[in-house]
């Protein structure tokens, strides 16, 4: 395969991976300004780049925004399996809610010799592919929710001890209002986001787009991308 073809077949995602690189590195040096200012304000020393991405405070701000986008992910991987939206490329038919029989899902005597080799192995290995990308998003936003709140009580406590207060325990800071309010203004623009794409598809169009429906489509056909 040639390099042209290879960037060609996977612009998506080199695409997307390129931009979220350059995001993150002007994450960080807007990051260390702000967190440079801050300690200037209070009066205490400031950091060079390289002590700031390995720091508390770096390591909460992008922890706190992975976990929310894989949440999105993960339960809309799995609500759109039961939840429809009329009029919108983002969902199902309401003749195919639910899980779909083998022949929907290419399984059993639908298999192909293209299948992929879990989807074909049958039992508890067929069952786990069947649940697999809905299992990596959960896994992915469990681990980088537990990143954030490690990262979180460690950035908090360290600014509680600058202010002269009292520390807290891992526990005492997943029940804190500084965790849940970081939480939360993450998940419900999250939401917010992924609701408004459902209902906006239904009578917006993008041409070209598998985000949207043929421009010329009826607003009341679902389940189908232009």
């Amino acid at each position: 395969m040639s390099t042209r073809t290879f960037l060609r077949d996977n612009g998506l995602s080199l695409g997307f991976g390129a931009l979220f690189l350059a995001s993150l590195v002007g994450q960080a040096f807007a990051g260390l300004a702000d967190f440079n200012d801050r300690q200037l304000a209070r009066g205490s020393q400031t950091v060079g780049l390289a002590d700031y991405l390995t720091s508390s405070s770096f390591a909460v701000d992008v922890a706190e925004n992975w976990q929310s986008e894989y949440l999105q992910f993960f339960l809309y991987v799995f609500a759109t399996v039961w939840l429809i939206q009329r009029g919108s490329p983002e969902s199902k038919p309401l003749s195919r809610v639910g899980r779909g029989s083998d022949r929907d899902q290419l399984l059993g005597k639908h298999l192909h010799r293209g299948s992929p080799r879990w989807a074909r192995a049958g039992g508890w290995r067929t069952a786990v592919f069947a649940k697999s990308l809905g299992l990596v998003m959960a896994g992915l936003f469990a681990l980088s929710w537990l990143a954030q709140s490690i990262a979180g009580v460690s950035a908090y406590n360290a600014e509680q001890l600058s202010e002269f207060g009292s520390p807290v325990s891992w526990g005492g800071y997943l029940v804190s209002a500084d965790f849940w309010n970081r939480t939360l203004q993450n998940w419900q623009s999250e939401f917010l986001a992924i609701g408004s794409m459902a209902v906006f598809s239904v009578y917006l169009r993008q041409r070209g787009s598998p985000e949207s429906k043929p421009v010329g489509a009826e607003h009341g056909v679902t389940d189908e991308s232009g």
